[in-house]
């Protein structure tokens, strides 16, 4: 990567407590090793592995995150419903009903006051409860946008590699970077595309790699024996962080590199 390269930071999901103190403890020394100038996180599992609270989306802002995404599980917790209504840089799918509050996209300052958009989006394979295509949804805000952005970087938070997969080819040379979220497990396909767009279909998780997509894995092991509904409570020990740190040529906007990172906290 240049000096003049746009670097980004984007750290995978953020699973509860264990999560959100790993960030806390890794966060200094990822951004003293790859110097990003905006950091992006997903934190729709922040809230004890269930949704984000006013209070843990403060706590993630305070670490010196710049955008929080989210996804299919914006809403668990209520208390983020008037939050979310005045906190743009806490972003719910752009896909959702208008009706909804929130926003699903922004430009915001990177710490070099480069103009860097954000997007958040929600697959409807296997989802549910979405009134718009993402493909459609992407394309109205990327013609919104991409005139007063130096980059665009889309978190996809989707189910199937395959809708992930399209809609990255289908928006591929229009966009920075399209890394995809919700799975938890981090993929080995990160790539440029052949016009330029970095990808990778997802980027992981901050959460326990001996779990069950972050899950204790007792209790996931106990939901798949019976069939019967269990509390989702997060594993504590052995904690990975997943990210990725993305490289934008200032001039094309388009992405140059993309690098995973797994960092083993224990």
């Amino acid at each position: 990567m240049q000096d003049n390269d746009i670097k980004i930071l984007f750290i995978g999901d953020i699973i509860g407590k264990p999560g959100r103190l790993a960030v806390k403890g890794l966060l200094s020394n990822l951004v003293s090793k790859y110097e990003p100038e905006f950091i992006i996180a997903n934190g729709e599992n922040a809230a004890h592995g269930m949704g984000i609270t006013p209070d843990v989306a403060d706590f993630i802002f305070s670490l010196g995150i710049d955008v929080i995404t989210s996804g299919n599980h914006i809403w668990d917790q209520k208390s983020i419903i008037p939050y979310i209504a005045g906190q743009h840089k806490l972003l719910r799918p752009a896909n959702y009903s208008p009706l909804v509050p929130g926003v699903g996209y922004g430009i915001f300052n990177s710490r070099f006051e480069r103009k860097i958009g954000v997007v958040n989006l929600e697959g409807r394979v296997f989802m549910k409860g979405l009134t718009e295509s993402p493909f459609t949804a992407a394309k109205d805000v990327i013609e919104k946008i991409s005139g007063h952005s130096d980059a665009i970087i889309i978190d996809f938070h989707a189910e199937a590699t395959s809708e992930k997969e399209a809609l990255a080819l289908y928006l591929d040379g229009e966009v920075s970077a399209l890394v995809g979220t919700h799975t938890h497990v981090q993929t080995n396909d990160n790539m440029i595309l052949p016009k330029g767009t970095a990808y990778i279909t997802d980027v992981g998780m901050v959460g326990s790699k001996y779990s069950v997509v972050g899950t204790n894995k007792d209790i996931a092991i106990k939901k798949y024996l019976t069939g019967m509904p269990e509390k989702f409570i997060p594993e504590e020990k052995n904690i990975i962080l997943n990210g990725v740190l993305i490289a934008v040529d200032k001039k094309t906007k388009l992405s140059k590199d993309i690098q995973k990172i797994y960092i083993d906290s224990n």
